[in-house]
């Protein structure tokens, strides 16, 4: 039996594993990206995500994985799975790389293909934007010349328990046909696949996911602001609560939120209900909340040096980790970022330590890393835990600083006060 042939639009951090994972499933698999020095790079065995190695690609490579700037490639795919960035500009859905894909699939799509777009968008997305272009002047009939369904990405860059594999995948047909033939897809690939009725339920299926995150993050991060105040220990009562089996579900407070998809997935689904004629305002509120947290973390720092006699302005400030999650090089989004420009613009001197982030451009400069964390601490008047990627010695750091703060709740200590 000839092998499936599968074309990834989009190699970034959730096309890329995708197309690991067809490539070790035995499909023939075509990796289309607009970058040519990216597609460079992965044809030479160097990859650019991390959660997969240049093994990998290496490996990928020996099955056939062959990456391309060349849409052409699309008139030989049995599936198409678009994995495009779907940014917001100015609270607005920027669709143009979807749209972009949708033309190319348009072009080359062979009949009875399989299309399935996995960028995470409000809900009518694929029947009201992508359907239009896949069926053209009507010369194409979805679910009987193509099958055209969505299936939201779940990828968690970093997570070292559950990837593509053992994660669920939703799927949600234009037709039946269309599950059917998505789900037969991704059943080769993942250990479950979740039917559902619509795209649109699917659509809503991520954004309802990303959306409870980013309120009960919001919620917490609230409760650090007047339990600071409270002098209570939010943490502490965090695992306190965590401890019940049933009704509670623990999140915990941070700089502010980062990646794509928690600042940005709500930011859709506004957008969407506001064509309704509503706000969305749990979402709205969550962002503003969490928006607000880099200029929380600059006012508990300047506090906390204006205890001990020293202005924040001058003040050398050592922030540890510029990445929106540990662990990882990604800097999405990073509230990370806003916290030192917000610092830089109270007139600190700052400077930053991450062992994923070599140079980090803050407003017009572009920072090195300092090579050694501890000696840093030990320079700064004040040492801020904005990342607490494992490879810190935690311990150590705090020992080495004059003043530690922590916002994400790891470090223990006198010298320490936690945000």
């Amino acid at each position: 039996m000839e092998r499936r042939s599968l074309v990834v639009v989009g190699l970034g951090y959730v096309g890329l594993p995708l197309a690991m994972a067809a490539a070790g499933a035995g499909m023939r698999v075509h990796g289309l990206d607009s970058d040519a020095g990216r597609v460079r790079g992965l044809s030479s065995g160097r990859s650019h995500v991390d959660d997969v190695g240049d093994d990998e690609v290496r490996d990928a490579l020996g099955r056939g994985f062959d990456p391309t700037t060349d849409a052409s490639c699309i008139a030989l795919a049995d599936v198409v799975v678009i994995c495009v960035p779907t940014p917001l500009r100015q609270s607005v859905p920027d669709l143009t790389a979807v749209c972009a894909a949708g033309e190319a699939v348009a072009q080359w799509l062979r009949p009875g293909a399989l299309v399935v777009l996995e960028s995470t968008t409000y809900p009518g997305t694929t029947v009201e934007v992508l359907l239009p272009l896949l069926e053209g002047d009507g010369a194409r009939q979805v679910g009987v010349d193509f099958h055209l369904a969505f299936s939201p990405e779940r990828i968690d860059p970093g997570n070292a328990t559950f990837s593509l594999v053992n994660t669920p995948k939703v799927v949600g047909g234009v037709t039946e046909g269309c599950t059917h033939a998505a789900s037969a897809f991704y059943a080769g690939l993942v250990g479950e696949v979740v039917p559902v009725s619509s795209p649109e339920v699917a659509e809503m299926s991520k954004l309802l996911e990303n959306t409870y995150r980013q309120v009960n993050i919001a919620l917490v991060n609230e409760m650090a602001v007047f339990c600071h105040e409270l002098g209570v220990d939010l943490w502490e009562a965090i695992d306190a609560a965590a401890t019940k089996p049933f009704g509670f579900t623990p999140f915990r407070p941070g700089p502010g939120v980062g990646g794509h998809c928690i600042p940005v997935d709500p930011g859709y689904l506004s957008h969407r209900v506001r064509g309704l004629g509503y706000p969305f305002r749990f979402a709205e509120l969550a962002q503003e909340i969490n928006n607000g947290m880099p200029r929380h973390v600059v006012g508990r720092v300047a506090e906390l040096l204006n205890e001990g006699g020293r202005s924040l302005r001058g003040a050398r400030v050592l922030l540890l980790g510029a990445t929106y999650k540990a662990d990882v090089s990604d800097e999405r989004e990073s509230p990370c970022r806003v916290v030192a420009e917000r610092f830089a613009a109270a007139g600190a001197e700052v400077s930053y330590h991450d062992p994923y982030v070599p140079s980090w451009r803050i407003g017009e400069r572009v920072l090195a890393c300092v090579p050694d964390a501890e000696r840093a601490a030990a320079e700064a008047d004040v040492t801020v835990l904005l990342q607490a990627h494992r490879g810190y010695a935690l311990d150590r750091l705090v020992t080495a600083s004059r003043l530690f703060f922590d916002t994400r709740g790891r470090a223990g200590g006198k010298k320490v006060a936690r945000l």
